[in-house]
């Protein structure tokens, strides 16, 4: 049987988006309630990964690197909640230095989860701050919710069967 997953977009729907770029471990700060909507979400039978935009590489503003220890942060965080990530996939592309299929809305990244995970697209969903990420999600049958950037994700967490 397939699994249902929630994709998420990470600035300004786990991370507080400071209008930019998240450009170090300093500037991530996790967003009021969304380490309550993570558990509600697994509670409800939901495997959790984030698909990210992260431009600033390829700009130059900061490295692989920043963006892993950003990532452990958020996984060592999410273990003490007892919360899974099954994975974060990440694009380091900009439309500026070249174009990707990985780089929301191009849905290459949500293809590899959806195949290497066995996941159901039909019962999945994606929660972005951006009508990029609803626009990904739809080019491979995953509904997409678009919120207000740095919002509260247990509003909508709560609304999902």
């Amino acid at each position: 049987m397939k699994q249902k997953a929630l994709f998420l977009d990470r600035d300004g729907v786990i991370n507080h988006d400071p209008g930019d770029y998240t450009m170090s471990a300093e500037e991530f700060i996790i967003l009021p309630s969304v380490m309550e909507a993570l558990v509600l979400a697994q509670s409800k039978g939901y495997s959790i990964f984030v698909i990210t935009n992260q431009g600033g590489i390829a700009k130059g503003l900061y490295t692989h690197e920043t963006v892993a220890i950003i990532h452990e942060s958020l996984h060592r965080t999410c273990q003490e909640w007892g919360v899974e990530i099954k994975r974060i996939f990440y694009s380091p592309h900009h439309p500026e230095f070249g174009n990707s299929l990985t780089r929301k809305p191009e849905r290459l990244l949500m293809e590899r989860a959806l195949a290497r995970y066995n996941l159901d697209p039909s019962t999945s969903v994606m929660i972005g701050d951006r009508e990029r990420d609803v626009q990904c999600a739809a080019q491979v049958g995953v509904r997409g919710i678009l919120i207000p950037t740095n919002s509260p994700l247990l509003d909508v967490v709560r609304t999902l069967e």
